[in-house]
C-alpha cells in the first residue's frame, strides 16, 4: 500500500482485514513504514500478516526485518537482498518481468518470484515460464484487478497482489465500506478459483 504517510494505514488495514484480505505490503515509499508496522502488529497481527514492500536496498531490508517484517518485496531481482532475508529465515518476493530474471531470483532462493508490471504479460505467462522452470512459484503484480485474480490463480500463482484496483480511493477520504466490499470481492474469486484447483 503507498500512502501519503504511513500514520493513514490504520482505518484501511481495517477495512482489509474486514474483508478478508490477511496479507498486507506496506511500500518503503511511504514515509514512516518502519516506525507504523510494529503498530499495525500491535493491532492486527492476530489475523493479518504484514510484509514491507519496494526494498532496494540490504539496509531497507534489514530494517524491515527488524520492524518484524513477515516478508519482503523487492521491484527488482537483487540477489544481495534474497540472501539477507534468506538468512534471516524471512520469505521474499523479488520482482522481475523476463525469465532471466526470475530464475535467478528463484535459484537464489526466493520464496516466490514478482511478476511486475504483470499486465503486460498475462495470466498465460505462468504456464509459459512453468515450461522451464516447473517448480517456480509466481506472484502476479502490477495492473491485476479483481475480476482478472482468477485468472491468474488458476494459471498456476500462488498469490496475486493488487493495489490501486483494490484500494481506490481508500487514501483519499474515499469509502472503507465500499474497500471492505471489493475485499471480500477479491478474497471470494480468489478461494472460488483456488477450489476449482
Amino acid at each position: 500500500m503507498r500512502a501519503p504517510h504511513a500514520t493513514a494505514y490504520a482505518p484501511v488495514v481495517e477495512a482489509l482485514v474486514r474483508g478478508g484480505v490477511l496479507s498486507i505490503e506496506l511500500t518503503l515509499s511511504t514515509p514512516g513504514v518502519f516506525e507504523e508496522l510494529p503498530l499495525l502488529q500491535q493491532r492486527f497481527g492476530d489475523t493479518a500478516e504484514f510484509g514491507v514492500g519496494t526494498v532496494t536496498t540490504v539496509d531497507e531490508a534489514v530494517r524491515a526485518i527488524e520492524a518484524g517484517a513477515a516478508y519482503l518485496v523487492t521491484p527488482v531481482t537483487d540477489t544481495a537482498i534474497i540472501a539477507a532475508a534468506v538468512q534471516r529465515g524471512v520469505a521474499i518476493y523479488p520482482g522481475g518481468l523476463t525469465p532471466t530474471e526470475l530464475f535467478n531470483g528463484w535459484a537464489a532462493g526466493a520464496t516466490a518470484v514478482k511478476v511486475f508490471p504483470a499486465s503486460v504479460v498475462g495470466p498465460g505467462y505462468v504456464s509459459m515460464l512453468r515450461g522451464p522452470f516447473p517448480g517456480i512459484q509466481v506472484v502476479p503484480s502490477g495492473g491485476v484487478d479483481i475480476d482478472e485474480a482468477a485468472a491468474w490463480v488458476k494459471a498456476g500463482a500462488l498469490a496475486v497482489s493488487l493495489g490501486g484496483p483494490l484500494l481506490g480511493d481508500a487514501f483519499k477520504g474515499g469509502d472503507l465500506r465500499r474497500l471492505t466490499e471489493r475485499a471480500t470481492r477479491l478474497r471470494d474469486v480468489v478461494d472460488e478459483a483456488r477450489a476449482t484447483l
